[in-house]
């Protein structure tokens, strides 16, 4: 028996996917201003099938990856991976709003992840060159945090989630929440004057 590679899967998962120029009339601009939604359980009491699930969440969710990506092209791609995924579980989940905020937080993770591994690679086999970019001072000091920390600072204060639902989506205790967002505004004063 003969196992298709996972080139060929991937292949497929992108054939039968909507591209994301389509889903652009469903995904407000970061620029609209649009409010987020009000609670987990509205969105899932709101949303009876999947479609209208996704077009509940999915302007919220690409806000959430972009600020802890700082790519509005990365965060779409994430959040579009972590649909896939909640659509193969999506019977079985009785919150999928948590499942999913859970998912976005872990894949921005796993990209930061590769780019440190990248940046580490790069660091090793070439040298090291600096480049003065005139940038916002605030996502660069955000930016520069560490990423539970940039993580915890986001979800609280750009997605105002609760101790409970941001120790949930990093995996931590709430105690650990607190912790990890007094160091990152410590971090952030000494950063910006």
């Amino acid at each position: 028996m003969q196992e298709t590679g996972g080139f060929e899967r991937q292949k497929n998962v992108q054939d039968h996917a909507a591209p994301l120029e389509a889903l652009a009339p469903l995904v407000p601009t970061l620029d609209e201003g649009v409010a987020p939604a009000s609670s987990e359980t509205e969105v899932a009491a709101a949303a009876s099938t999947f479609t209208d699930f996704y077009c509940a969440t999915v302007a919220d969710m690409v806000r959430l990856a972009y600020l802890l990506t700082g790519s509005e092209e990365t965060a779409r791609d994430l959040v579009h991976d972590c649909y896939l995924r909640l659509h193969a579980k999506w019977s079985r989940l009785d919150v999928p709003a948590a499942y999913l905020r859970k998912a976005v937080v872990n894949a921005c993770n796993s990209h930061h992840r590769a780019l440190r591994r990248q940046r580490d690679h790069n660091a090793r086999t070439q040298p090291a060159t600096s480049v003065d970019l005139d940038a916002d001072e605030m996502a660069d000091a955000i930016a520069a945090l560490p990423y539970r920390q940039r993580a915890a600072i986001v979800l609280r204060f750009w997605h105002d989630c609760t101790a409970a639902e941001i120790a949930d989506a990093l995996g931590c205790r709430p105690g650990t929440v607190g912790s990890l967002i007094h160091r990152a505004l410590a971090e952030l004063r000494k950063a910006l004057p």
